[in-house]
Order: structure tokens, then C-alpha cells, then sequence
């Protein structure tokens, strides 16, 4: 019988969730769906100075957001609960008794002074620092006088240096770990807690984690992970070592990057669609680019980047975010953009979301973000402000009598948007006036701005009263200004 794919996403819960944790989380939920498998959540809080999120709440919430479920986790449960990490330190301790039982682990009585007065030692020499097993061969009469004396210990797993260890990655195939490379690596801290290290193999091994998709910068934790489940004769998961997402310059991300995290998205006006699909699709080839999760399951071809990093693009995923904006139903825009526009203009809570859909139409196509909406509609919820200059800039010293003429005579037609729209425009072909002078000066008067809405848009919007009032503010300008 075929084992069922089980994957997790085990995110330490330090109250941000950036960039990289959510395409970890995104790559865990659509392997888990293009396999029918199960998904898992595991809150890794094993280290107190990191959780500034307990229970992982803002990480659960994230996930949400960007709709990215989970089978089994915090809130849901499931058989292998509990699924933090805190919680499960009983079984921890079993499994480090089983380890100690078999001889597989010994006690390091190095203080953190003496192991860092080695490390520096080795580097000064140019050697890898890496710990001298001191501790290793101590006698148990050795053993028994520190214990007595009540020394600090950490507990190390001892590592085979004549054994390899063989893992499989879905994007490099096999890759061998020559075990005389690596340290004796600490299990327990001084405090008795556990390491990551250990916490995450002991809960991989008995939630029977079949693949552990994580980003390239765990691969060296693998190789001690690895020795471990080859100590207990557990058979290993199989791995993808996901590329590390990098700025443009190629370095890392980091705070000092817009973007590094969701926060950061999703208060510039992000979807999270558009977030999922561009961390899905970012350094692959699709031949369709715009795809919902569903689809992105069933298109991912999982592995086939080998590369350790790619490129995270802001302008890229801007595109992104405006293909799916297009695709938002004028109900879904007005429920999304609402609370940006709030922020910014009180008498938005005056517009039913039928007249706030209808308004946000006309200025869909010109939307990168959502935040976008709050100068795109600013002519609406203020009167723009414009100068003689403004008017002068717009239309040619020929035209302005006649640009000046055709509005004014057909002020009367505003009740009817489209019949003053189809009017000006007539006359204007009739007189010779070119319509882009004509179509800049009257949008100018209607929105401070020469670009935008069509002008029966505009003026449909914003009624007769409102547009006739702010037309024959331009025309004095205009008067004004000869």
C-alpha cells in the first residue's frame, strides 16, 4: 500500500510572517493538494526569546488570509496532537531516552565560554569551527563526578565520521552527506530545553512526515536531522530545498526590502491571490500566468528549480496584483477597497457598496494595488484644486475661445452624461478643435488631472450639480488667464 503524502509548514511564531514562510506554506499547500494529501500545521516554539506570537494566532490568521488551509494543526487537531511544540516535550524526552539508551547521544559539559573560545581558536587557524568532542570518550566515572557536581550539560548526538548519509531532493535527486563534516550537534540547550534540530526531526518522525518542503538555507540542517533518523532506523522523508528568494541585487531578503513582509503587502494594497500566484509561478515558466491555487496545484512542477536563489520583483508582482484586480467582481472590489478609502475620506461611509462598486469601475483598469483606489477616486470625495496655470498647460492660446465656447453652451446637456459627452465632441470635430485639448481641459475641471475616466464617466459620477460647478470654476481660470 502507497504511503498518502503528509506535508507541514512548521513556521517559529515570531509575529511576522515574511515572504519566505509564506511560499514555504504556499509550496506545503499546493504539494499536499496536487498529491491529495495531507497538510499539517506546526507552531515551532520551542525558543521563548523568539514567541512574540503565542499559539501562532498571527501565523493562523496569515494563512487565512492568503487561503492556505491545513488538515491537521493548532484549532483543528488532529492524531498526532499537539501541534505546538512547547507542548510535546514529553515526547521529546522519550525519544532522547531511547537515544541515550542505545549509546547514540552523549553529555557535553562545555561551558558556552570554553566553546567559544575554541571556535574563535579554529578560525584564527583557519579551520571549521566546529566542536572538538571533548566530552565524547569521557569515562562514566568522568561522567559521574560532573553530574554530582551539579556542571551544566548539553546533550550531542554522536555522529559516525567514517558513515555517509543519503537523502533525496526533489529538485538535486540524491545528495550524500560525509558525516566528517559535521559536528557532534547539540540536542537539549543548557536549560533542558530542546533545539530546533531535535524538535523538528522527533515531530517529522512521528507525524510520519513523508516530505519536507523547506528553503535552501535548512539544507545543512538536514544532514544532522538525516543522522538522526538513521540512528533510530526510522526511514528518512524525501526533501525539496526550495530557492532562497533574493532582491534584484541578489542578496537576501530583509526587512530593509519592501515586501519582506506579508504586512507589508497587504497594508500597500496587495490581493492575496496575487501573492500566492506570483510565489508559485516566480522563477518558472507558465504558459498561463494568472492562475487561482486550484489550478496552480494541478500546473506546479514541483522541483524543477535547482537554482539556490531567485529574484523576488516588485514590479512583477504589481502586474500580478492588477491581472487579478481585473478579475475581482465589482462587489468583491468595493468589499476590498472600502477600508482603504476610510482612511482617507470620512464621507465614504455615505456610499452603499452598490454606489461604491460602480464608482470603482471606472477606475479598475487603472489599479496596481488597492491603495491605488485613494488617489484614483480622490476628485470624487474632494474638489480638486487647479490654477490658472493648470488650464493654460492643457490647451493651446488658439483654441481656448473655442475650447471655452463649446463647454459652455453645452453646460445645460450635463443632466444627460452621455448626450454632453457626444455634444462637445461633435462640436468640436465640427469647429476643427482637437479633442485631446477639448477631453484635457474638461476632465482637468472635473478631476484636476488631464488623464483618467471617460468624461460622461465623470460626470455620471459626480452628478449635474457638482460637475457644472467645478466646470465653470475652470472656464474663469481659463477667462483669467488670457
Amino acid at each position: 500500500m502507497e504511503t498518502k503524502v503528509k506535508v507541514r509548514f512548521a513556521p517559529a511564531p515570531t509575529g511576522m510572517m515574511h515572504l519566505g514562510n509564506a511560499r514555504t506554506a504556499l509550496m506545503n499547500y499546493l504539494y499536499a493538494r496536487a498529491h491529495n494529501g495531507i497538510s499539517v500545521l506546526r507552531i515551532e516554539d520551542t525558543d521563548p526569546e523568539r514567541n512574540f506570537d503565542p499559539g501562532g494566532a498571527i501565523i493562523q490568521d496569515d494563512l487565512a488570509w492568503l487561503g492556505l488551509t491545513y488538515d491537521q494543526g493548532p484549532g483543528i487537531g488532529g492524531p498526532d496532537a499537539p501541534y505546538l511544540q512547547s507542548e510535546r516535550t514529553d515526547l521529546y524526552k522519550q525519544v532522547r531516552q531511547t537515544l541515550e539508551e542505545s549509546g547514540a547521544i552523549y553529555r557535553c559539559f562545555c561551558s558556552t565560554e570554553t566553546l567559544d573560545k575554541k571556535r574563535e581558536r579554529q578560525k584564527a587557524l583557519r579551520l571549521p569551527p566546529r566542536y572538538d568532542r571533548t566530552c565524547c570518550n569521557l569515562s562514566a566515572e568522568q561522567i559521574q563526578e560532573q553530574v554530582v557536581a551539579g556542571t551544566p550539560f548539553i546533550w550531542r548526538l554522536r555522529l559516525n565520521h567514517e558513515k555517509t548519509i543519503t537523502i533525496t531532493d526533489l529538485a538535486r535527486g540524491t545528495i550524500t552527506f560525509e558525516l566528517k563534516n559535521f559536528s557532534d550537534f547539540p540536542l537539549t540547550r543548557q536549560d533542558r530545553t530542546f533545539t530546533f534540530m531535535f524538535a523538528n526531526f522527533v515531530d517529522d518522525m512521528l507525524m510520519g512526515i513523508t516530505h519536507v518542503l523547506r528553503g535552501e538555507d535548512h539544507l545543512t540542517n538536514t544532514a544532522g536531522q538525516a543522522a538522526l533518523f538513521d540512528a533510530l532506523q526510522k526511514p528518512l522523508p524525501i526533501f525539496w530545498h526550495m530557492p532562497i528568494l533574493c532582491n534584484l541585487d541578489g542578496k537576501k531578503l530583509s526587512k530593509r526590502d519592501f515586501g519582506f513582509s506579508l504586512r507589508d503587502l497587504k497594508e500597500a494594497g496587495f490581493l492575496p491571490e496575487a501573492i500566492d500566484n506570483y510565489l508559485a509561478t516566480i522563477g518558472s515558466s507558465f504558459g498561463e500566468e494568472i492562475m487561482p491555487l486550484d489550478t496552480l496545484a494541478q500546473k506546479m512542477r514541483f522541483g524543477q528549480n535547482a537554482a539556490a536563489q531567485i529574484k523576488y520583483d516588485v514590479d512583477k508582482l504589481k502586474w500580478i496584483n492588477h491581472q487579478w484586480i481585473t478579475r475581482y467582481t465589482p462587489e468583491q472590489l468595493a468589499r476590498v477597497c472600502r477600508p482603504f478609502l476610510q482612511e482617507h475620506y470620512a464621507n465614504v461611509a455615505q456610499l452603499d457598496d452598490a454606489q461604491l462598486a460602480a464608482l470603482l469601475q471606472s477606475i479598475k483598469s487603472d489599479l496596481n494595488t488597492l491603495v491605488d483606489c485613494v488617489g484614483a477616486l480622490a476628485f470624487y470625495f474632494e474638489s480638486p484644486q487647479i490654477s490658472e496655470a493648470d488650464v493654460r498647460a492643457c490647451t493651446s492660446p488658439e483654441h481656448r475661445d473655442a475650447i471655452k465656447e463649446i463647454v459652455r453652451s453645452n453646460l445645460a446637456m450635463l443632466s444627460d452624461a452621455t448626450a454632453f459627452a457626444t455634444a462637445i465632441k461633435k462640436e468640436a470635430q465640427t469647429k476643427k478643435i482637437p479633442l485631446k485639448e477639448l477631453f484635457w481641459f474638461t476632465r482637468l475641471a472635473l478631476t484636476g488631472m488631464t488623464n483618467g475616466p471617460a468624461i460622461h464617466d465623470l460626470v455620471g459620477m459626480l452628478g449635474k450639480n457638482e460637475a457644472e460647478k467645478r466646470i465653470m470654476h475652470a472656464l474663469e481660470l481659463l477667462q483669467n488667464s488670457e
